[in-house]
């Protein structure tokens, strides 16, 4: 009775071992096969790197986009938004809903069938997909806005002279 109990703890121990190891090894394979990692990143509106673009045509003159993370194409890129002050953002939507906060100046934001909201540097706002809106940069500096958006980059206007 002795023997087999000896038998049986050292079976347990060898089948631990081997059990750590096998966890051991999956990890390492894992690891190994991990793409490299990404490099953290701030940036801030009046970043000397960064590279602005030219907004749709639809959207005001002066506008600009700038690309912060993520690739337009593809679903989950940063960006900041910058209209000129005074400006108005025709009425338009996204196929993504947009997570932003305002950076810069004083917007005021309208989505169909809600109050305008008025934002100012630092306010988050939440922008449901395919909900249609405008917006007006109401001070006297440039507005600019941190948006996320989830889905590709898009900006689909709405021909306001019909409704």
């Amino acid at each position: 009775m002795c023997h087999q109990t000896l038998i049986g703890r050292s079976l347990q121990a060898a089948l631990r071992c081997s059990l750590l190891f096998l966890l051991g090894l999956a990890g390492s394979f894992a690891h190994a096969q991990a793409p490299a990692q990404e490099q953290a990143l701030t940036r801030t509106a009046r970043d000397a790197q960064l590279k602005w673009g030219p907004c749709p045509p639809f959207l005001p003159k002066g506008c600009a986009i700038a690309v912060l993370h993520g690739d337009p194409a593809k679903d989950n890129v940063d960006v900041f938004f910058k209209v000129p002050a005074k400006s108005t953002i025709p009425l338009h939507w996204h196929t993504s809903a947009e997570r932003m906060v305002l950076v810069a100046g004083e917007l005021h934001v309208t989505y169909d069938g809600q109050k305008t909201a008025v934002l100012r540097s630092g306010t988050y706002a939440y922008g449901p997909a395919k909900r249609p809106h405008k917006g007006f940069c109401a001070s006297a500096v440039p507005c600019v806005l941190f948006i996320a958006f989830e889905s590709p980059l898009d900006a689909v206007p709405i021909d306001s002279k019909g409704k």
